[in-house]
């Protein structure tokens, strides 16, 4: 049987990947024809930035609808099959579950619609506050009532309240999980919504955290979560075949601000979510890159980087932008593995 599961798992990741692949001209002739390109901002707070990426100004966003997108028709699609043909092979193969992917599934879809609005506003200027897009502020305030909503759901409707700490055991939090896990949903998503700013980045770093996290899953036994995973891994692939320098299209807050939520989700799921500082290595560093730089220049009135987050300072002294992205893929590929050991370890202890 365990032998069904890994064929399962590669199964759809090879299938994921095929279908991204197929769905992609369809996807850029829409976001071409219809001018759906990134726009850079210029408002002289951040020349740097806005000079180094000038060149990039009109490639399409919102390419993250091709992850999420081919996710949705997988799983829906067998449910629907395992649904209307009972007892064969698409009952084994339908791996949507209320106690592993209907979460997941439902965290991803309703952050990506809102992450589309926010590239939609992007593109034609239409910001909150004016300007393009939705502020910082603002996209920390969806992050928590998305975070504040899983939370609640997980505490009253899921009865958690327990926290797992590798080598130390699980400890009972009772009430304090809630705020507990809304810190590490927020912080999840909006670290990987920070790392989304060179070409294949975040993609790169997303599927070596779905990849170790995939892993888990299956260790623990939760093979329709190892699956979920797969299918994002699939569809990751897909997406950075087209989005390796020069990218024919970008994520967008679609798919950053939905594969940042679920990768959070999931790690709570999975009760493993301290794993994140080393599966999650380059998005940790990124987001305290730009907590150090915005206190360095509220407390001290200086940078601490040329330009934040970090990948954008390395960018200002000259790296060139593949050389920026393939290192950091070597530090989150040390990082997963690190985290693997330590949850394989930990498992043993």
């Amino acid at each position: 049987m365990m032998e069904f599961y890994v064929i399962k798992i590669l199964f759809f990741a090879t299938f994921a990947f095929i279908l991204a692949i197929f769905l992609t001209p369809i996807l850029t002739h829409f976001l071409y024809k219809h001018k759906l390109g990134k726009r850079i901002r210029n408002s002289g707070d951040t020349p740097l930035f806005s000079k180094m990426h000038a060149h990039k100004e009109g490639t399409p966003t919102m390419g993250g609808v091709l992850i999420w997108g081919t996710l949705a028709i997988l799983i829906l699609v067998f449910y629907a099959l395992a649904q209307i043909f009972p007892d064969s092979i698409f009952t084994h193969l339908n791996f949507l579950s209320r106690s592993q992917t209907l979460l997941p599934l439902g965290a991803l879809l309703a952050s990506a619609f809102i992450g589309l609005i926010d590239d939609w506003l992007d593109v034609r200027s239409k910001g909150v506050l004016g300007g393009g897009g939705l502020k910082l502020r603002h996209r920390l305030l969806i992050y928590t009532l998305i975070a504040l909503i899983g939370a609640l759901w997980f505490y009253f409707k899921l009865d958690w309240s327990v926290f797992h700490v590798p080598f130390f055991g699980n400890f009972e939090i009772g009430a304090w999980y809630i705020p507990v896990f809304m810190f590490i949903i927020v912080a999840t998503s909006f670290s990987v919504n920070e790392t989304d700013g060179l070409d294949g980045l975040a993609g790169g770093n997303l599927l070596f955290a779905f990849a170790a996290f995939g892993i888990i899953s299956f260790t623990m036994g939760r093979f329709d979560m190892a699956t979920f995973c797969a299918v994002i891994l699939g569809a990751l692939l897909a997406f950075l075949w087209f989005n390796i320098p020069p990218a024919r299209f970008y994520m967008g807050d679609t798919g950053s601000m939905s594969l940042g939520v679920t990768l959070g989700i999931i790690a709570m799921l999975t009760n493993n979510s301290l794993l994140l500082l080393f599966v999650g290595i380059i998005f940790v560093i990124e987001s305290l890159s730009v907590i150090v730089q915005l206190a360095s220049k509220k407390l001290r009135g200086k940078k601490v980087f040329l330009s934040s987050p970090i990948h954008h300072h390395f960018q200002a002294i000259g790296w060139p932008e593949t050389k920026i992205v393939m290192r950091f893929w070597v530090i989150s590929a040390i990082g997963t593995a690190m985290g693997l050991i330590i949850f394989l370890l930990d498992r043993n202890f």
